[in-house]
C-alpha cells in the first residue's frame, strides 16, 4: 500500500496513541541517530511489536520522518515564532537564545534531533541526511526572507547580504547543537551567542535602536 493512512485502526495494540508513540520514538532517534536506533529499541520504547510498527508507520524510514515532523511541531516550535519579532536583530537574538535553552533543556537528550539523527549515515541511508538537511534549509530560507524584508525596510544596513547572514545564523545554531550534544553547558553556549550578537551589530544601520544593546550584550 502506498499510504500509511490506509492502515489506521488496523493492527494497533489496545490503548495505542500515535502521538505518544512518536514522542517515544523521537527520544530513541535523538539518542542513537537514525542508524543507531534499532527496531528493537524503537518497538520497546513505543510499546508495540514490529508488525504493528510496519502496519501503523510503514517502515523505519517513514517512522523517522513522522518523528521529525512531530519534533518540529513540539520541541522546536519556538523557531517559527522568532520570525515574528519586530526587528531583524530581535529575530536573530530570540532564535539563538531560544535555541540554546532548547538544546540544553534537561527534559530531553542534549543537542538537536535534526543534527543527531543523521550523523554518520552510510551511503545506503544518504536519503536521511538529505531529508534532515532539507528541513534545516527550509528554516534558513524563511530566515533569509525575513532578513531581506528587514533590509528593504531599513532595519538592516543597505546592501546586507541577507542570504549569507541567514546562513551564518543557521551555521551557528547547528554548531551550538553539536557542542550541546558533546556536553557544553548552557552558560558557555550563551556566551558564544553574545559574541555572535556583537558581530550582528555591524549589520545594523547607524542610529538603529538595537545597535547599542547589541554592542554591549554580554559586557
Amino acid at each position: 500500500m502506498s499510504s500509511t493512512a490506509s492502515y489506521r485502526g488496523r493492527g494497533r495494540p489496545r490503548g495505542f496513541v500515535e502521538e505518544e508513540a512518536l514522542d517515544r520514538a523521537i527520544r530513541v532517534f535523538w539518542e542513537h541517530g537514525y542508524e543507531g536506533a534499532s527496531l528493537s529499541d524503537l518497538t520497546a520504547a513505543m510499546g508495540i511489536n514490529r508488525p504493528s510498527l510496519y502496519i501503523v508507520f510503514g517502515s523505519k524510514e517513514e517512522l523517522f520522518k513522522r518523528a521529525v515532523a512531530r519534533y518540529r511541531e513540539t520541541w522546536v516550535a519556538y523557531a517559527a515564532g522568532t520570525l515574528e519579532e519586530p526587528t531583524a536583530y530581535a529575530v536573530i537574538e530570540s532564535y539563538l537564545r531560544s535555541a540554546v535553552d532548547a538544546l540544553t533543556d534537561s527534559g530531553h537528550p542534549p543537542g538537536c534531533l535534526s543534527i543527531q539523527g543523521g550523523l554518520s549515515c552510510a551511503p545506503s541511508n544518504s536519503g536521511i541526511s538529505a531529508f534532515l538537511a532539507g528541513h534545516r534549509a527550509a528554516f534558513e530560507g524563511e530566515l533569509a526572507r525575513r532578513l531581506a524584508r528587514a533590509e528593504e525596510e531599513g532595519d538592516l544596513a543597505a546592501g546586507t547580504d541577507t542570504a549569507a547572514l541567514a546562513r551564518f545564523v543557521a551555521t551557528l545554531s547547528e554548531g551550538l547543537a553539536v557542542h550541546a550534544a558533546a556536553g557544553a553547558g548552557r552558560e558557555d553556549l550563551r556566551a558564544a551567542v553574545d559574541v555572535a550578537l556583537r558581530a550582528i551589530a555591524a549589520y545594523l544601520p547607524p542610529g538603529h535602536p538595537a545597535a547599542p544593546a547589541a554592542r554591549t550584550t554580554g559586557a
